[in-house]
Order: structure tokens, then sequence, then C-alpha cells
């Protein structure tokens, strides 16, 4: 087995190589304008430092958000290009599962990571690899008494630690891929189904047709 995972959900572009016992390497760059310019050197970069050609690659597992839409589908679209081009399965996984992941908790807590509009992505987890709710898409305010004093990792509970006042500080803030491959490899090896590899926005993009625009084109 060898996987590389990516993830453009966050504004972190992340990519790493794992063998199925271990990462064999990582990249992580956080930069929530680069997406498309960072992530295929981050690929070149993580083969070449794990000394591995791309048509190893066994499979892609990539982050399907929750995410603002375009800098997750530059991940996506990238992951499926380059099933496509291998000829090898693409799954997809919760990034928010990623950084739940990440963090190693055994007690129940939270993930949330910044959705901007001054909302969050978020889902409750019985443990690091449990989640217990469906990932949402809320303004902290709305739902600052089901997370008050609850452990909180993520981006969106640092950003808003007057209503996450559980936040630990010592968790990732930002999404791994590494962490996504480990958790990816434990599943497949334990026979669990991964997800298609499609988009999980939550709400509407930005960019909207407009309702009446004038036709210019000729009868």
């Amino acid at each position: 087995m060898l996987l590389l995972a990516l993830d453009t959900a966050t504004p972190a572009v992340t990519v790493a190589l794992h063998d199925g016992e271990r990462v064999l390497a990582e990249s992580r760059q956080v930069d929530a304008r680069r997406h498309g310019e960072l992530l295929l050197p981050a690929v070149d970069r993580v083969l070449a430092e794990a000394g591995r050609k791309l048509d190893e690659v066994s499979a892609i597992i990539a982050g399907v958000g929750p995410g603002p839409y375009t800098g997750l589908r530059v991940g996506l679209v990238t992951a499926a290009t380059f099933g496509a081009a291998l000829d090898v399965p693409v799954h997809g996984l919760c990034s928010l599962d990623g950084l739940a992941h990440a963090s190693g908790l055994t007690e129940p807590f939270v993930v949330a990571t910044d959705a901007r509009r001054k909302e969050v992505y978020w889902a409750r987890y019985k443990d690091a690899r449990t989640r217990l709710t469906e990932p949402a898409v809320d303004r902290p305010a709305d739902i600052a008494d089901q997370v008050a004093g609850v452990p909180a990792v993520g981006a969106g509970a640092l950003l808003y630690d007057s209503v996450f006042t559980g936040v630990r500080r010592d968790a990732p803030e930002h999404q791994s891929a590494g962490s996504l491959a480990e958790l990816a490899a434990a599943k497949l090896a334990a026979g669990e189904q991964l997800l298609p590899p499609q988009p999980l926005y939550l709400r509407r993009p930005d960019a909207q047709v407009p309702a009446n625009y004038k036709v210019v084109t000729p009868k």
C-alpha cells in the first residue's frame, strides 16, 4: 500500500505519503489564497523526500471538507486527475476527521475550522476516531450553549475562543495530510468504507449567476 493523501479544505495546503504503516513524508503550507499554486509542488516534494515514484501510488486519499468552495475543489480535482491518470481508487475523508485524529483526544470534544463569513465548520466527537454528529456550518454565537466548556480543537475554535471556552491550544490548528492518511490506512485495514471523493460544501458558493440577466445573443 502506498497512499497519497492531500487536503485543501482549510488554509493549509497539505500532502503526505503513507505506506500503510507510517507516514513517509509530509508537506504543509498555510496560505488560504495559493492552494492551486502550492499543491502540485508539494506532491513532487513529498515523493522526492520519500524516494518514491508517482506510479507506485496505490490509492489517493482526499479531504472532502467541509471547506470554502474554491480551495476545496483544487484538492478534489487534483485527486480525481491523479486517480484517473494512475488508474487507482480515490477515497474521501471528512477533513474535520483528520483534525480530530491528529488531536489524539480520548474524551468527548469538538472540532471547528474557520468557515469565513463569521461562521465555523464544526462537528462533535466521542474520541479522536469517532464522530458523533454530521458536519455543520454555524455562527459561533448560535452554538455557544453546545460548545462552551467542551474541549475544542482547530482554527475555528481558536478564532472564537470566547465561545469555544474549552479550546485546546496544544492541539493542531490546521489540517495534516499525514493524520488524514493515518486515519485512512487504519479504516482501510479494518475493511471500513470510506467516502466518495465528493465535496462537502454545506453552503452555496459566493459566485452566483444573476437571476435576471439580459440576453445579448441574436435570435
